[in-house]
């Protein structure tokens, strides 16, 4: 069983991505999307979505990250491809699955779902245009307004030579509603011979276990699942205990003081209030802690609050 850590714009970036791996066996990440428009993008823009290309193309406890792309010229994708894999980046991924409107107005993410041509002539390009040494994957939804074109598009990436396809169990319409209609994963799993890697609404090992027999996938890509519970991945592998409210905290006063300087005072306190925001989903102490804070502006203010948590039993008095 793979378990692969999720591109998740505006969430799972390098910081995210690090504290994530710090605690969590992962097989691999990938960035956030590189966004593919018309040019070839300058190294400084692959530093800002990867910044592991500058570490050897692996988080601080040595996982691997993977670059993803996003776009629909062939020719600019395999460009930009060629530059990434330049630059130390070990795989490439396309995203054909992101819902986000200004993108799909673009051209780019799950729209280009209604064109398996397109699909195919750009997994192609790129395909063709890196050594054969580096894997090609790709990522995408069920379709974009509907899933009627879900196999084509499946068939497409197998037939431009992808390693493999990870299928987020949603079209664009149903953005991240629950549920995932894992069931439907298993129509692509059985049309095509690429290994399929399910992704969707996997929130516990509960959810883990009844996707892999819906979709018939072993692999797993956990997103903001992952984020809810930094352990759920080692849970998924068997290894020990489930998590304890008290494991949290040092995860987030790790993070804070990784991210203070990276951005506006009030930027980084967001951060960390966001992170409470999806852990309060299983734990009440993320939401009194968040409810502690919310006001705060000041990341050093903010910092005794996670050096300090309130046990279980405090929390629910």
């Amino acid at each position: 069983m793979k378990l692969i850590l999720a591109p998740m714009e505006g969430l799972a970036d390098f910081w995210v991505r690090q504290a994530l791996t710090d605690v969590g066996r992962y097989d691999w990440c990938v960035s956030e999307f590189v966004r593919v428009s018309g040019q070839l993008l300058p190294p400084r823009v692959f530093y800002r979505w990867c910044p592991e290309l500058k570490q050897g193309s692996r988080t601080r406890a040595g996982i691997p990250v993977h670059v993803q792309l996003l776009g629909s010229d062939p020719a600019c994708m395999a460009e930009n491809a060629a530059r990434a894999v330049e630059l130390g980046a070990p795989a490439i991924d396309l995203n054909f699955g992101c819902p986000a409107k200004t993108v799909n107005r673009h051209r780019g993410g799950a729209v280009l779902l209604d064109e398996p041509d397109v699909v195919h002539t750009v997994t192609a390009a790129v395909r063709r245009a890196v050594p054969s040494s580096i894997t090609v994957s790709v990522k995408m939804r069920l379709g974009n307004e509907e899933d009627a074109l879900a196999v084509d598009n499946a068939r497409a990436v197998e037939a431009a030579g992808a390693a493999w396809l990870t299928v987020h169990g949603r079209t664009k319409r149903q953005g991240y509603r629950p549920p995932a209609y894992w069931d439907r994963i298993s129509h692509i799993r059985e049309a095509i011979s690429l290994p399929v890697i399910a992704n969707g609404e996997i929130w516990t090992p509960e959810d883990a276990r009844r996707c892999q027999h819906e979709s018939g996938c072993q692999d797993l890509m956990l997103g903001r699942g992952a984020v809810a519970d930094p352990w759920l991945v080692n849970a998924l592998r068997d290894e020990g205990r489930a998590t304890r409210w008290e494991d949290i905290p040092p995860v987030l006063s790790r993070f804070l003081a990784d991210v203070i300087g990276t951005g506006t005072d009030a930027q980084v306190a967001g951060r960390v209030k966001q992170w409470l925001s999806y852990l309060r989903r299983q734990w009440p102490q993320a939401g009194v802690l968040l409810e502690q804070i919310k006001r705060e502006s000041d990341p050093q203010a903010m910092a005794p609050f996670l050096a300090a948590p309130m046990s279980g039993q405090a929390a629910s008095e």
